[in-house]
């Protein structure tokens, strides 16, 4: 999840962390902010200082008290050495100070994300792995191969496997919304998962299924 008010800059990192194959919200301040990462699972935060409504200090302040581990990044315009100590004191993985470098940034999101052992990387729904620290996935043990934007959608999926997931929730968390002609585009990827994920392997039971008039629901059927 991305906390940054400065709309050029959220909308910039978005764009960088979806090519990169990563699901992003964002938050332009900092009570959406808090508020989101209260109640969802991220496996990263980058948060900035300065934001209206509730200060990213505050963000990060509140969510170490409750207990939440996410790793977070402070990314902002204050690089002082005792506003940098300061950053980490209060619960922060790791601090910078912009103007930054997006490939620096990524590096860093990556090995926090290695480092964070919360929970086991390992995605399954029935006979279909899905590992987000090496981006491998397999069905029956054998492994598929996924264009960058494929892994996104998927991963989208499998982290909200037997829910009904419109259209516009697939696009927003995997696309960007400002994507042009968007058009039929959800349909076309999900046409070429099935054909990966289901075609060759026609023993197993189906996991993309369309919902009429809404969206789809990925998981097996239950009779």
């Amino acid at each position: 999840m991305i906390v940054e008010d400065q709309k050029n800059i959220a909308n910039s990192l978005k764009r960088g962390f979806l090519d990169e194959g990563f699901q992003v919200d964002v938050s332009y301040e900092g009570e959406s902010g808090y508020d989101n990462a209260a109640v969802n699972e991220y496996d990263c935060i980058i948060l900035d200082l300065m934001l209206p409504k509730l200060s990213g200090e505050s963000i990060c302040r509140n969510l170490r008290s409750e207990n939440n581990l996410t790793p977070i990044i402070i990314l902002t315009a204050r690089g002082s050495v005792s506003e940098r100590v300061l950053g980490l004191e209060i619960g922060a993985d790791d601090y910078m100070v912009k103007p930054f470098s997006f490939v620096e940034l990524l590096a860093r999101v990556k090995a926090l994300i290695r480092r964070s052992n919360d929970k086991s990387p390992i995605l399954t729904v029935d006979t279909l792995e899905l590992n987000p620290n090496t981006h491998i996935v397999k069905r029956s043990g054998k492994e598929i191969f996924l264009t960058g934007k494929e892994y996104t959608l998927l991963e989208y999926l499998m982290n909200h496997s037997d829910q009904i997931l419109t259209r516009d929730q697939i696009i927003e968390h995997v696309w960007d919304y400002s994507y042009d002609n968007i058009g039929n585009i959800v349909d076309v990827f999900i046409n070429r998962l099935r054909n990966k994920l289901e075609i060759p392997f026609k023993k197993e039971a189906p996991l993309l299924h369309t919902v009429r008039n809404v969206g789809y629901r990925f998981g097996v059927l239950k009779r």
